[in-house]
């Protein structure tokens, strides 16, 4: 190997670049072109390129066609640290990799290598899904899989061209066909029923959706699926991510995949493996009958790291174009910060990633009429040099941002970095999901005391997380389960994960899951058992469905959908994680229907401004808590271990104008030990749902309640 000092080597000492290769009808023709905008822009003539490389030497857009080998074409304009030319003849369709030339120096974070195809991290498609291979690395590996280390301790460099494994970027056209950001639905954010989705397991065993559709963009579209949503009366899906992503290695070697795709490598490209025939045209149908259908659409986005890993990862985009710039390094460059635990943390802080982050985002809205994103690891998103800030760069440029200012925007607030739990810290008008409201309210219904969990904060809102700042109750995303973490029906069915089809012996998933089999691990025919898995579940789901926030139900739960107790299934592209439609509950469906209505017709359920027991205009209060027996608790009383019982009454906000206004009141029985007696307020009260006797309708009650055990119990003023 051609070593320079320090383990340096360069593309002049290595027999020098070669020169594009000429077309059997001549050269192509290359002009200046623009330093913007970033990646493949065709025209009339041809396409933009504009690569951001600075300490690049030299870069290259290579062309794919039919026939095997290259087109290589030289970027031979600078902008500052943008290679750039209009490069005559690339149009819509066109298959292209880069090659990026310079230094390799990894101890000073410099890792060019032109002997791997690298993908546009600005590409707005792909021709085929990426899966790891050993040609990726650009690091050579020893025999047995370790990095090859030149005498100086550095990485040796792997001389093995690697465009035979890398999908190539296909360059877009403009968008043809319906517009899906013209018929965007426009829901408050109060207004919002999430629906957590994939994209693939949604549809993939629908009996009712051909099957040739099924696991695609297409199979979620088909009215089988969307006339389920809308039956259910989600206003919101949060699809996990679709920007496409890459198949771990140690997956591959494992014959799994990476179902989840939290592993990105192209930020605008629609994953293609969801595709039946054209990822681009199918996510925009999508997006459109979701619309019409009056289902918003909020995207899982990953901007915390890249599928690139550590030192020993694939070289597929980032690092081989600026590595010290994509990256949040160490020591002096040779190593990366991973405050994700994926390897790497993209520095979101410097300009052009933020640019990166943000064109992309733009791409999404614009393009595909997305109206949303929940950001994974959002506060790695969030950091600076200083820590998280959350007046940061990030913050300010997406609040600003005339295209992005409109946008629901969810935060998953942690990330592994020191400091990295920042759960009530993000900006107005940010929501975040609410772990501690996942956990409380399972705690809660295995039968801790109401007060040790904060459980009346949890219900209205979690006001001590959120209530600064000019931030209301949607701050807070309320979730009982997730894609992370057991089903409902596993919650209520397993006292632990079985997580040994994912090949890591049952090590990987969380250990404390605040789970219950309720007398027996995992499937029984027990009928007490069933009635009482049932009947908590029911429970949970009145609690999500009826707090305050914003509540977001795993896609599969309203089926009894489980996954055989598997809490971490994101390499389970098979019967785990697709949903099960064939034995649907269709009691828990239809209490799930029922729930989302109610919280529908009822806007004490979906207030602006946090409830505090103050006194409105008419001299009433807003919230009301009482024991069963009718009084008042004290603060002994919330933590007695007998406080698993009692009501709260709910009016309009005092002191906001639409709260004094609202004519509607509500009373919640919530039973969460054994069968209890419930003083109700005076008056007569119709018993809008019994999450216990989901047959009971209409009927109108005095005095007290009989409330069955693991129930809650919706009571609104009967006519008079």
């Amino acid at each position: 190997m051609n070593a320079a000092p320090g383990g340096r080597h360069s593309w002049r000492g290595r027999g020098g670049r070669p020169g594009p290769t000429a077309r059997p009808d001549g050269a192509r023709a290359v002009s200046e072109g623009l330093a913007w905008p970033l990646g493949v822009t065709p025209d009339r003539d041809g396409a933009n390129v504009a690569v951001w490389a600075p300490d690049a030497a030299a870069v290259e857009l290579c062309l794919f066609g039919d026939e095997p080998g290259e087109e290589r074409v030289a970027l031979p304009y600078r902008d500052g640290g943008i290679w750039h030319a209009h490069v005559e003849g690339v149009g819509p369709g066109d298959r292209y990799g880069l090659r990026a030339y310079g230094e390799y120096d990894p101890h000073q974070g410099k890792r060019f290598n032109h002997h791997k195809l690298l993908i546009d991290p600005y590409a707005r498609g792909l021709d085929a899904p990426v899966r790891f291979d050993p040609l990726m690395p650009g690091a050579a590996a020893g025999p047995g899989g370790e990095l090859a280390l030149e005498a100086d301790g550095s990485a040796a460099l792997d001389t093995r061209d690697s465009a035979s494994v890398v999908p190539k970027g296909m360059v877009q056209g403009p968008a043809p066909g319906e517009d899906p950001a013209a018929n965007r639905p426009h829901h408050a954010m109060a207004d919002l029923v999430i629906y957590e989705a994939h994209v693939k397991g949604i549809s993939a065993a629908h009996p009712d959706v051909p099957e040739e559709l099924r696991g695609t963009y297409a199979g979620m579209a088909h009215p089988a699926v969307v006339n389920h949503l809308v039956g259910l009366g989600v206003t919101a899906v949060e699809l996990l991510p679709i920007q496409a992503f890459l198949d771990d290695a140690h997956l591959v070697s494992a014959g799994l995949s990476n179902y989840w795709g939290y592993q990105p490598i192209a930020w605008c490209a629609p994953e293609p493996r969801y595709a039946h025939r054209d990822a681009d045209a199918e996510v925009r149908h999508l997006v459109h009958t979701l619309h019409a259908a009056g289902i918003e659409v909020i995207l899982d986005v990953v901007y915390n790291h890249s599928a690139e890993g550590d030192e020993r990862g694939p070289m597929l985009g980032p690092r081989g174009l600026h590595n010290a710039g994509y990256y949040r390094l160490l020591d002096e460059g040779h190593h990366y910060i991973n405050d994700t635990g994926t390897g790497n943390t993209l520095a979101v802080e410097r300009p052009m990633v933020l640019r990166l982050v943000l064109d992309s985002l733009r791409h999404w809205v614009q393009r595909y009429g997305v109206d949303g994103f929940r950001f994974d690891l959002a506060a790695a998103v969030g950091r600076t040099r200083r820590g998280f800030n959350p007046h940061g760069a990030f913050f300010q440029a997406i609040r600003q941002d005339p295209v992005l200012a409109g946008v629901k925007l969810i935060a998953e607030p942690w990330d592994i970095g020191p400091g990295g739990y920042q759960l009530g810290h993000f900006p107005h008008p940010w929501s975040e999901w609410n772990d501690r409201f996942r956990d409380g309210v399972r705690r809660v219904w295995r039968g801790e005391p109401l007060g040790n969990m904060d459980f009346g904060s949890l219900l209205l809102g979690s006001s001590e997380l959120f209530d600064h700042g000019g931030r209301g109750p949607t701050s807070s995303l309320n979730f009982i389960t997730a894609h992370d973490g057991f089903t409902l029906a596993d919650l209520v069915s397993y006292a632990g994960k079985h997580n040994e089809a994912n090949g890591e012996e049952n090590r990987d998933g969380h250990d404390e899951n605040y789970s219950d089999n309720l007398g027996v691990e995992g499937p029984t025919d027990d009928p007490d058992i069933l009635e009482n898995r049932g009947r908590r579940a029911r429970g949970l789901l009145a609690i999500l469905l009826l707090a305050q926030g914003v509540p977001m139900l795993l896609g599969g739960d309203e089926l009894g959908n489980s996954q055989g107790g598997n809490n971490n299934a994101y390499a389970q592209d098979n019967e785990i994680g697709w949903l099960d439609w064939a034995g649907a509950d269709t009691e828990l469906t239809d209490t799930v229907r029922r729930l989302i209505a109610l919280r529908r017709s009822h806007p004490v359920l979906r207030q602006r401004v946090f409830l505090h027991g103050g006194e409105r205009a008419d001299g009433r209060r807003d919230v009301v808590w009482r024991r069963p027996d009718g009084v008042e608790p004290s603060a002994e009383d919330w933590h007695s271990p007998r406080s698993v019982a009692g009501s709260v009454q709910l009016l309009g906000a005092a002191g906001d104008p639409v709260g004094e206004e609202l004519d509607d009141e509500l009373v919640l029985l919530l039973a969460v030990g054994p069968d209890v007696a419930i003083a109700l307020p005076e008056g007569a009260w119709r018993v809008e749902l019994d999450t216990a006797r989901p047959q009971l309708r209409d009927v109108v009650v005095t005095g007290e309640y009989e409330a069955l055990g693991q129930s809650v119990v919706v009571l609104a003023p009967a006519a008079p």
